[in-house]
């Protein structure tokens, strides 16, 4: 049987979906928003790759995250992903036990991937650039996520794709460390909702 590869991300991802910068107004005084609660329930981590020529999906089921969102302040925002690699969902539970296992994540001694920012970029039009180091299986690489923010009242979404490559962390050893069969790239795709409190108010 062939191994169906995945990939984390996360997030990543994370990841990354990281941060962002919405004012609301109210009357004649206008509130910011802080975001710093995610909603697992509401949110996904999936990814996809090539395998044989044939795009293949997935999901992790299980992350945990820690948010810091001021909209006045951008350059301020913090955010850290933890994704728990065993909670991978390939669609077939030979795959996610095949991938579990020392030539891929490794699970038993790289239970999660992380993400951590190091510093956000607006770019206009509620799209973001948000800088930071992913680490799987013990290797560290520093990487980019794009993302975009939109918000309903005191919910906000974050969402972004981003593509990383296997063999930077040794996803894939021995005879699955060639790319001829599982393709090097994997894309990260995030959707990650999160709650806010108002904070003050202020008159323009």
């Amino acid at each position: 049987m062939q191994t169906r590869l995945t990939s984390p991300l996360a997030a990543l991802a994370a990841v990354a979906s990281l941060t962002s910068l919405a004012p609301i107004t109210a009357g004649a005084a206008e509130y910011t928003q802080e975001y710093t609660k995610v909603l697992p329930a509401q949110s996904s981590i999936a990814f996809s790759y090539q395998q044989m020529g044939v795009k293949m999906d997935g999901q992790f089921k299980r992350f945990a995250a820690q948010l810091a969102f001021d909209p006045a302040k951008p350059a301020s925002a913090k955010a850290s992903f933890d994704v728990e690699l065993a909670s991978i969902d390939t669609g077939s539970a030979d795959a996610d036990a095949e991938v579990a296992g020392k030539p891929w994540f490794n699970t038993k001694a790289f239970p999660t991937a992380r993400f951590v920012s190091s510093s956000v970029k607006p770019l206009g039009k509620d799209r973001y650039e948000v800088a930071g180091t992913l680490t799987i299986k013990g290797q560290s690489r520093e990487i980019v996520v794009p993302a975009t923010f939109s918000a309903n009242g005191n919910a906000g979404a974050f969402d972004g794709s981003f593509t990383i490559r296997r063999g930077d962390f040794a996803i894939g050893e021995g005879s699955w460390s060639k790319f001829d069969i599982v393709a090097n790239d994997v894309q990260i795709k995030f959707h990650i909702a999160a709650s806010a409190s108002a904070a003050a108010g202020t008159r323009k």
